[in-house]
């Protein structure tokens, strides 16, 4: 009985979060590259791919926003790693990040990486999607390690 309890809680509180903040298609983000003091802001569709730099590929896999009669937030869950190749011979992949990042609070959760930062900006809706002229990648992400 606990267990159908639970269930029906974990769907309440998703319905109260549904009602509180509105899915949007885009993340905006924005990078620094350390080594060179450069910035980028850039925006990523919800479930695609994209690479940074030479080894980082960002995945937002949801992306949410409250809507303008509420204080401004905007929260997304990304998926961040790193694809080395060693040796030129094997790619091996690593998680950089992977879990919710709020635009009103950057370092409550924050990507750790010695050459790269990301961080959200804002959620936002496309205006029209051309899928041909979209610059993604499909590598999918590193299998998850039970470290």
């Amino acid at each position: 009985m606990m267990f159908h309890t639970t269930i029906a809680s974990a769907e309440n509180q998703k319905k109260s979060l549904s009602s509180f903040m509105q899915d949007k298609d885009i993340a905006v983000l924005r990078s620094i590259d350390k080594l060179y003091a450069r910035t980028s802001t850039f925006e990523v569709p919800v479930g695609q791919t994209v690479k940074f730099g030479n080894s980082l590929f960002i995945r937002p896999q949801a992306c949410r926003k409250t809507p303008p009669t509420k204080q401004p937030e905007s929260a997304a869950f990304l998926q961040i790693w790193e694809s080395n190749k060693v040796l030129n011979i094997e790619e091996q992949s690593q998680w950089v990040f992977s879990g919710w990042m709020f635009a009103s609070s950057p370092a409550l959760s924050a990507m750790d990486h010695p050459i790269f930062d990301v961080w959200l900006i804002d959620c936002k809706n496309a205006v029209t999607v051309d899928k041909e002229s979209s610059e993604t990648v499909s590598e999918t992400p590193p299998e998850a390690s039970s470290e």
